[in-house]
């Protein structure tokens, strides 16, 4: 070897090979989509994946299993429920997915916001788990009597009034939404089993998947009041929108919620317990917006897209919990160092991208590759923006009023099916976040969005604006593949942009088992 290419290959080794030599699909398995062997990123950044997130993680899940209620109960839920089993061990790969190609900064931010998402999946699984009477031979005990369960969709903060004496547990947010990120093929078992008691295979397969966990052993409200053998109180999403008279609605409905809990539990509405868990979370709201500023600003923002949204979203729904406090702490700093520095934190960025409706639950790390393979940076997931808002606390009509709007804009509310004026906050915030491209989810069993297809369409063309559909069915991988997105995006960019890859070995590949 020559003196010229000698020095190359310490280069390389040192800090890793620059981007269009990496060829990130030669590292990964036929079929399955693993890793043939680890990612080498340079000296720094391969021995901090190595040590800090998967020896630091894997240790961190052991942990949090231990410091948790009845810490024996984990092996009895993994024999009895197979979602566990199916994404607790693998969830490095998970990170591996939304983090490949990543280095620096960019590393060490994206990765925190997993770390958040995996410690509060645990708290919530653990308390499941010890409050479960089919783990603990049919008996109610201290944790049955002190856990509130609801849908996902009903956000965490209704309870906060309790939060001193009660925890809260959003029934399919574990089983469902949080699983079918780390394997896609886990909720697949639960569309099955609904279907086979007679449900069409047409509607939304989250609510198909939701109500599967209810027929296999974890929803529609009755199959929750048959299963839990609890008291239920019925809080459903509003089906209109911006009406005064829905939202006072809504607050009636908050109110009733909580009589029912003080009626159900005899412990009293705790005002100070409301605003005290209230500011905590209008202060993750204010950290948000600064990140949004970076993001919209500067080419310093150091996180990537799937872990923006997916931590952004999951925050934002669940509710305030100290893991969300001390995860926005450590990358605080690593923004604050960015901005400071000047690091651009992609660097290989050809278009700032905003994706827009409700994402491929199965594939939401399709951004970290749109990145690697054509230079697409998501900046800005319409997921993310929902909560755009703090609530007041300064009285309790104000408080109560902005918690009635809170609730209105859950999932899968505000921007997806809250009309049109909702609909076309995109091009707000595609100014906002100085976007010049728009990945546009096609949900193909959502009966609220469809019929915007074509506006959108329309629209694009009058704005002149660069726009691809990807088409999904939200956790159902079987009705629309990975490989089937990628390719949709492939001749987007090879016969509109008239773009070439920047990694040519991740335009095709087979992932057709992948977790």
């Amino acid at each position: 070897m020559d003196k010229a290419k000698m020095k190359k290959a310490l280069k390389d080794f040192w800090y890793g090979k620059p981007h269009g030599e990496r060829r990130l699909g030669d590292l990964l398995e036929d079929k399955t989509g693993l890793y043939k062997h680890r990612e080498w990123r340079g000296v720094k950044d391969t021995m901090y994946y190595f040590n800090n997130i998967w020896l630091y993680n894997y240790g961190m899940m052991v942990a949090d299993i231990l410091k948790s209620e009845e810490p024996l109960a984990f092996f009895k839920g993994v024999w009895r429920y197979r979602w566990v089993g199916q994404t607790y061990l693998p969830v490095l790969h998970w990170f591996d997915r939304g983090l490949q190609g990543l280095r620096g900064e960019a590393l060490r931010a994206s990765a925190w916001h997993y770390r958040g998402m995996v410690s509060v999946t645990i708290q919530q699984f653990q308390r499941m788990f010890a409050a479960d009477t089919r783990l603990h031979g049919g008996k109610q005990n201290d944790y049955y009597n002190h856990t509130i369960a609801h849908k996902e969709t009903v956000w965490g903060g209704v309870f906060y009034p309790w939060a001193d004496k009660f925890k809260h547990v959003p029934l399919e947010m574990i089983p469902y939404f949080v699983t079918c990120h780390v394997n896609s093929h886990t909720v697949l078992n639960y569309i099955d089993a609904v279907q086979s008691i007679g449900l069409p295979g047409d509607p939304c397969p989250m609510c198909q998947a939701e109500a599967g966990i209810f027929v296999q052993d974890v929803a529609s409200t009755a199959l929750q009041d048959w299963f839990f053998d609890k008291p239920l109180y019925a809080m459903p999403q509003p089906m209109q929108f911006d009406d005064p008279l829905v939202k006072k609605h809504c607050a009636k409905e908050i109110e009733g919620a909580w009589k029912f809990v003080e009626e159900m539990t005899g412990v009293p509405f705790n005002w100070d317990q409301l605003v005290k868990n209230l500011e905590a979370q209008n202060e993750l709201q204010r950290f948000e917006w600064e990140k949004w500023d970076v993001a919209a600003n500067t080419d310093y923002y150091p996180i990537n897209g799937v872990a923006q949204a997916l931590y952004r979203i999951y925050q934002s729904q669940y509710g305030e919990n100290f893991i969300w406090h001390e995860v926005d702490a450590r990358v605080r700093k690593i923004m604050e160092r960015c901005v400071k520095n000047k690091t651009v934190s992609f660097p290989e960025t050809r278009h700032r991208v905003i994706a827009w409706s409700c994402a491929p639950l199965y594939f939401s790390n399709w951004c970290t590759w749109a990145y690697n393979c054509w230079g697409l940076n998501v900046v800005i997931n319409m997921d993310s923006l929902m909560f755009d808002m703090t609530i007041r606390t300064d009285s309790y009509e104000n408080t109560l009023e902005d918690m009635a709007q809170y609730h209105m804009w859950a999932p899968m509310r505000r921007m997806a099916v809250g009309g049109m004026h909702h609909f076309f906050e995109l091009w707000k915030y595609m100014e906002q976040f100085n976007c010049d491209m728009v990945a546009m989810y096609d949900q193909l069993q959502c009966k609220g969005a469809q019929g915007m297809h074509g506006v959108f369409e329309d629209e694009f063309r009058k704005r002149n604006i660069h726009a691809f559909w990807i088409p999904h069915a939200l956790p159902d991988c079987r009705t629309v593949s990975r490989a089937e997105i990628r390719r949709i995006i492939n001749d987007y960019m090879t016969t509109v942009m008239h773009e070439e890859p920047l990694d040519p070995s991740l335009l095709e590949y087979d992932d057709s088992m992948s977790w």
